[in-house]
């Protein structure tokens, strides 16, 4: 059951509902559809510190405050409630939101609990309460929302809350992010069972799979930076994560470890998914490498790493990838140091290098986004290189299969009656001429 956090709200809201017009909810999972719709005071409503739309930017203030259960311990309070003001009020599209809401007001009703909790309607309602606290706007005083039953269990509410993310009229665009966390919530809960998972979020599994892998990869990320990163940093980077976790799916543990480590440091860096195309490949991590060589900066950067202080990230590093990293070549564990390094490190923090010189991680990581576009470059160049050493032998190869094709139709082609065999006899004079002029190369 989805017990009353504060009864005096509850008989609040329970005396609004009192006579309120039903409205249908299609998207609620009892036969009952049909719900109270009232107006709220804006202010009076509660934020859902559970809205899986802002779990990565709960994730991120919860390691920057410290305080581990701000959004559990007291969701209804001021300091968790504040914070998820924010956490929606710097989303992105809010002002648009808001200046959508000046102009047509609220078009749709939210979805509150019985205790007047949001479950639906979050950005729209924190839009219409800055119009109305900060701007006095009078249609923003009220928010209209349809109320749940009193009885509504946590699996009701956020299976509701997955059928409206999927229902047109109602969605608000989760990011990659905080949908891959909800679809590892309902896998986790879900006995590990995919097709329930799919079901749920109504998607194909093979959907569903891909969203949790990309969520896999980025969680070693996060977790290699010692909580210097976060999940929600890393909301543009879907595309880079969406293609490393197809490629090492199936690849050797030294591949994967050399393509991740390479993919972490690009995408650290600000490299362009496209360009990072070209370092899928298990020696991607000797490219690199041998561009860092060619960087004194880099070189450098190697030098701080590989001393001693550095080399206390080395457990860190091993707890996250775990055997992978044991089976690297050194160039690769060299990249994945550099990795841990510069993931724990905040982009105004300066690093003193041998010498007694120093640098920002900034322009580190400057130097690591060239290096790494290099690296592409070169890759690009030698793949274009090794496909044209096998060209001659695939066409080759096609061209022995055609003829051996045309021995297999001959017969039934001259049995036709418009048969040009002089067209035929010119065609294998021209094979034959290709052929001698091939051997004299």
């Amino acid at each position: 059951m989805n017990p009353v956090i504060d009864q005096e709200r509850a008989d609040f809201l329970a005396t609004r509902v009192a006579g309120a017009k039903l409205q249908l909810l299609p998207q609620w999972m009892r036969p009952e559809k049909e719900l109270p719709v009232v107006n709220l005071p804006v202010e009076w409503v509660c934020f859902s510190t559970l809205n899986h739309r802002t779990r990565a930017e709960q994730m991120r203030v919860i390691m920057t405050s410290g305080v581990g259960d701000l959004f559990n311990g007291d969701p209804m309070g001021q300091a968790a409630q504040a914070a998820q003001l924010k956490i929606l009020s710097e989303q992105e599209g809010f002002e648009e939101l808001k200046q959508d809401l000046r102009e047509r007001g609220q078009q749709e009703p939210a979805v509150v609990t019985a205790e007047g909790v949001l479950i639906n309607g979050n950005r729209r309602s924190a839009g219409l309460r800055n119009l109305w606290l900060g701007e006095g706007l009078p249609s923003a005083r009220y928010v209209r929302a349809y109320v749940l039953p009193s009885d509504a269990t946590t699996d009701e509410l956020i299976d509701l809350e997955t059928e409206l993310q999927v229902a047109k009229d109602y969605r608000e665009d989760y990011s990659w992010v905080n949908e891959a966390l909800l679809i590892e919530e309902i896998f986790e809960s879900s006995n590990k069972d995919w097709d329930r998972v799919a079901s749920r979020m109504r998607l194909k599994p093979s959907e569903v799979r891909v969203q949790y892998e990309k969520l896999q990869q980025l969680h070693q990320l996060v977790a290699m930076s010692n909580s210097t990163r976060y999940h929600a940093d890393f909301v543009a980077n879907e595309s880079a994560f969406e293609e490393l976790s197809k490629h090492v799916k199936d690849k050797s543990p030294a591949e994967a470890a050399s393509v991740r480590s390479v993919y972490f440091l690009g995408t650290l860096a600000g490299v362009n998914y496209r360009d990072l195309r070209h370092l899928r490949r298990k020696d991607a991590s000797s490219f690199v490498r041998a561009e860092f060589a060619s960087d004194p900066t880099l070189t450098s950067l190697l030098t701080v790493v590989n001393s001693t202080e550095a080399n206390a990230t080395d457990d860190l590093i091993e707890d996250v990838l775990g055997d992978d990293r044991g089976t690297a070549d050194n160039e690769n564990a060299d990249l994945t140091s550099v990795l841990s390094f510069l993931a724990q490190r905040k982009p105004d923090e300066i690093v003193p290098l041998p010498g007694g010189g120093e640098v920002p991680i900034d322009n580190l990581l400057a130097s690591v986004k060239n290096a790494v576009n290099a690296a592409a470059n070169e890759a690009n160049e030698d793949s274009k290189d090794a496909q044209a050493v096998v060209v001659p032998i695939v066409r080759l190869t096609s061209a022995r299969d055609e003829l051996i094709r045309v021995g297999t139709s001959l017969a039934k082609a001259r049995s036709h009656y418009d048969w040009d065999e002089e067209i035929f006899k010119t065609r294998l004079y021209e094979v034959k001429a290709a052929l001698a002029h091939i051997e004299t190369l």
